[in-house]
């Protein structure tokens, strides 16, 4: 479900879902917690290849960020298709993460 790789010092976490809902969204926290447990400060979310996110794959994204902050760390979005992406402003999540047209840029900022 998910392909990592360090790009400077952030940890890219490229999902390979085109549906992110319910039947993903547990193991997918559970990979998050591990991930920042091992110490990653930065980690890049790249959402590219996501059509489709349901409000329990939102609430495990949530859950990744609160733990991350809990961490003195830090989970940021990149490649957002447009509807994800609006549905994000439209629930005010572009408020809580950080959005990136790219993991380029991402990771540089």
């Amino acid at each position: 479900m998910i392909e990592t790789i360090l790009l400077n010092d952030s940890l890219v976490v490229r999902l390979t879902i085109k549906e992110a809902s319910l039947v993903q969204s547990d193991q997918f926290k559970q990979e998050l917690f591990v991930l920042l447990d091992k110490g990653h400060k930065r980690i890049v979310i790249n959402l590219e290849e996501v059509t489709y996110i349901d409000s329990s794959f939102l609430g495990a994204l949530v859950a990744s960020l609160k733990h991350a902050l809990f961490l003195k760390a830090d989970i940021v979005l990149a490649n957002l298709n447009k509807d994800i992406l609006g549905l994000f402003e439209l629930i005010r999540m572009d408020k809580v993460f950080s959005i990136y047209q790219s993991v380029e840029e991402a990771v540089e900022n």
